[in-house]
């Protein structure tokens, strides 16, 4: 089809504001999907995304609608996440489009991630479509949201459409806008064919599928091509569009979206936001995406050991889907070889280790969550941390530094004392506060990542009783008491429960986690102490008791110092046992402890 007649766009909007449902009416609308095909939630293809009632992956669709002007257009949309952790997948859904649907749900107003999903859209000079949905709710304020377009997101109130999703109101009016506010794409004028990948998956029959927004010439099979950043030449042997399920099609010409399989087996070989050019007459690169940099470390160790070269494979298979997904190779005393891995944020974490247990079938166990510090030696070296296991001896650090983040918090007026009261608590400072309207206010404050990565998040809900939304960025490294607490068993250090905490929470976590640990050690035959330490201080400790055997119990009568001498006996033996005993904690206490 001619550019002309070409518009791609993406949905973007705070989670839970109906992004999916609107893409679900825009497909029944077009006529993509037959009335009897319909479900809700159709681009939600994960079973995860349907049971949680998120967008985990951006999805592309390819519609064709015949507008009131009698003209036919191919209209390309993606569908994309609304979660703070997956800004990423939005990031990179914009790179491959002209224009922006912005949703705000009337009832709620516009929340913390709309306000960044704007930004995003706004550094890719998108054309953004304001839509107010919801508006058959009982409680939806039009007004109200229209006064928060312009004062919050400085768009114009009035070019905003009214819409229900659910009940199919303002659909026509929205498939119009498209065609007459977004422009159409042009070609970059390069030499050659241009595409830029912005994101893949992997068939076991058709090895890595690659989805691709063409910006010059046109891709076709038979044509061999370049992968720029990867240095690869490869034929390609289909292409296509998804309408939601993938169909070929002869060609892909400038400004269409699909995809593409070529020769490639190893998900190593592609980068995504790699540009694909003719491998003859190749074209310069396009602007990809910056590289991500994660925010959060786990280990993730199989529970069977036997698993780790089936668990490599399938991380591989993930990370092609999921750029944002970074490992390595590491080994612990306690759970043997696995990866320490890198994510976005806690959710991203949740979902990635229940991805690889559903998808894949790999039974996982994952170490305490933690960040990168960076530390400063005594002769001036200056080292990234995110394992406690490396951190330095005290006496070689000259300071430690630990991420900070903006968090920009929404909440409903009346719970302002509350949100300050929890920001303090989690070592933080609010820099200033703003009035958003007459019910709800913003905070912006200045937090310590490793404090928010837990429970941050669910506490403002339940705070808020659900009205209450967050959204972070990264803002630099601070100076801070970080110490490395390390829990001993038995005078035995275990690496899997070392941690990095500041010097005031230490005590705390320490006893916590030895109380933990004692629920889950099987009692041994002599006295178990389970001690959480900083370097050689004790902090906190617990004993677990031990068996007793009854030694006295042939005594019938007789003098005392019988009995006496029998328990000597016994204690001395059980001393002896716990200098020459070692205590294995079985796996169970390791997955118990890490899910406290």
């Amino acid at each position: 089809m001619d550019a002309a007649h070409i518009r791609n766009f993406s949905i973007i909007a705070h989670i839970d504001h109906g992004k999916t449902t609107l893409s679900d009416r825009l497909l029944h609308r077009t006529g993509t999907i037959a009335t009897r095909d319909m479900e809700a939630q159709l681009l939600d293809s994960m079973d995860l995304e349907k049971e949680r009632g998120i967008t985990i992956k951006a999805h592309p669709v390819t519609m064709r609608y015949t507008a009131r002007n009698g003209e036919t257009y191919e209209l390309n949309l993606i569908d994309t996440p609304g979660h703070v952790d997956f800004s990423y997948e939005v990031s990179r859904s914009l790179s491959a489009c002209e224009g922006a649907l912005l949703i705000v749900d009337a009832a709620q107003g516009v929340e913390a991630q709309t306000v960044a999903n704007v930004h995003l859209a706004m550094k890719q000079n998108l054309t953004i479509i304001p839509i107010i949905n919801k508006i058959d709710l009982p409680h939806a304020n039009v007004p109200e949201t229209r006064q928060q377009l312009e004062d919050i997101l400085a768009i114009p109130g009035d070019t905003a459409i009214l819409a229900s999703a659910k009940e199919g109101i303002g659909i026509d009016e929205i498939l119009e806008a498209i065609i007459e506010r977004i422009p159409p794409p042009k070609p970059t004028g390069a030499p050659s064919v241009q595409a830029l990948g912005f994101d893949s998956y992997f068939d076991t029959y058709k090895g890595v599928v690659t989805h691709v927004r063409v910006f010059n010439g046109e891709l076709k099979a038979g044509m061999h091509v370049k992968l720029l950043h990867s240095g690869k030449n490869v034929e390609i042997k289909e292409v296509g569009s998804f309408n939601p399920k993938p169909y070929v099609r002869e060609k892909l010409e400038v400004g269409e979206t699909g995809y593409f399989t070529a020769n490639i087996k190893s998900p190593k070989e592609v980068k995504m936001g790699d540009t694909v050019t003719d491998a003859r007459n190749p074209s310069p690169v396009l602007a990809g995406f910056k590289e991500i940099h994660p925010m959060v470390f786990s280990g993730i160790y199989p529970i069977n050991t036997g698993d780790y070269e089936h668990l490599k494979a399938n991380m591989g298979k993930l990370q092609l889907n999921d750029s944002a997904f970074v490992y390595q190779s590491e080994t612990s005393v306690a759970l043997g070889f696995g990866f320490r891995c890198g994510f976005l944020g806690l959710l991203h974490l949740e979902i990635v280790q229940e991805r690889l247990r559903r998808e894949y079938g790999m039974d996982i166990i994952a170490t305490y969550p933690s960040v990168v510090y960076r530390v400063t030696m005594s002769d001036g070296v200056v080292k990234q941390i995110d394992n406690p296991a490396f951190l330095p001896e005290p006496n070689y650090i000259q300071k430690i530094e630990e991420p900070m983040v903006k968090a920009f918090v929404i909440c409903p007026n009346e719970n302002i004392g509350d949100m300050m009261a929890l920001i303090s608590e989690k070592r933080g400072a609010v820099d200033q506060t703003e009035t958003l309207d007459a019910r709800r206010v913003m905070l912006t404050s200045l937090l310590p990542l490793n404090e928010i990565l837990i429970d941050f998040h669910d506490r403002i809900k339940s705070m808020t009783r659900g009205y209450g939304s967050m959204d972070y960025e990264h803002a630099d490294y601070q100076e801070s008491a970080m110490v490395k607490l390390d829990l001993l068993v038995n005078n035995e250090s275990v690496d899997a429960f070392s941690c990095i905490v500041h010097r005031d929470k230490a005590e705390g976590r320490g006893r916590a986690l030895a109380a933990k640990l004692k629920e889950v050690i099987p009692h041994q035959q002599y006295q178990v102490a389970i001690q959480a330490a900083i370097g050689g201080k004790i902090v906190a400790r617990e004993t677990v008791s031990a068996f007793r055997k009854d030694v006295t119990a042939k005594c019938y009568g007789g003098d005392i110092t019988r009995k006496r001498k029998l328990l000597e006996k016994q204690k001395e033996g059980k001393k002896r046992m716990k200098a020459f005993g070692t205590v294995n904690i079985p796996q169970e206490a390791f997955i118990e402890v890490l899910k406290a």
